[in-house]
């Protein structure tokens, strides 16, 4: 059911803290998870029975690590979910830049039943893609929702017959792997970086992103491209 363990969280963040970052061939990154049972049921409760306060905070201050490396990777995360999403699989989910989901996906946020709360962006991540009075019921109730249900609030974009999610995912990843590099980045640094500011401050940013890319040679070859009638070929800089 692809728990979230310790192992899980190194790896992860490994791979998203560091190695996806030094590869020059990635341009966007599909997020899913192995079988058909499940996405990601949330954190290995098997691993946590009997865990000190001490070991639950410093495995928590991993988990936070591992997800921060998500929330600030510098490409779009598109999540291919199945089955169940819940508690930090529906995190997993949310740290995604979208979500691309089988018609029998489940998410949740169940942690309140087990006298804690979500703690790897759930409370904040979920209001912003749902709205905040949804959020609370949510969070504050446990209760698991469909894939049309979050489609319909905002937290899923599209919704497939169980086994093409990927398939689809995997397609939105290669439109986005063929536009400017320089472009993807800076679009979505903008609106990561403005969503919760006030709109002068996301206007500035998106100010100050456009003209950066507006001096990069990859501008130039756009428009030069468009102009020629033939595919451009990006140069990254």
């Amino acid at each position: 059911m692809n728990a979230f363990d310790t192992a899980m969280a190194e790896e992860m963040l490994a791979l998203f803290g560091t190695t996806l970052r030094r590869r020059d061939d990635i341009r966007a990154v599909v997020l899913t998870g192995a079988g058909d049972r499940a996405f990601c049921v949330g954190a290995d409760l098997k691993e946590r029975a009997g865990m000190t306060n001490d070991a639950w905070r410093k495995q928590h201050a991993l988990y936070r690590d591992t997800f921060e490396s998500l929330w600030n990777f510098p490409w779009p995360i598109i999540a291919a979910i199945r089955g169940y999403a819940l508690g930090g699989g529906c995190e997993l989910a949310l740290a995604a830049d979208f979500v691309h989901a089988a018609d029998d996906a489940v998410f949740g946020l169940p942690e309140i039943n087990l006298g804690i709360m979500p703690g790897a962006g759930g409370t904040q991540l979920l209001s912003r893609a749902v709205g905040l009075r949804r959020a609370k019921e949510l969070i504050l109730t446990g209760k698991k929702f469909s894939a049309h249900e979050a489609r319909d609030w905002g937290l899923v974009n599209a919704i497939h017959p169980a086994g093409e999610e990927l398939e689809a995912a995997v397609a939105v990843a290669q439109r986005i792997a063929g536009n400017a590099p320089l472009a993807v980045q800076g679009a979505k640094r903008a609106m990561d970086g403005g969503i919760g500011a006030p709109l002068k401050v996301g206007l500035a940013l998106e100010v100050s992103v456009h003209q950066r890319l507006s001096a990069s040679e990859d501008r130039a070859e756009g428009v030069d491209a468009f102009n020629e009638k033939r595919t451009p070929q990006w140069k990254f800089r």
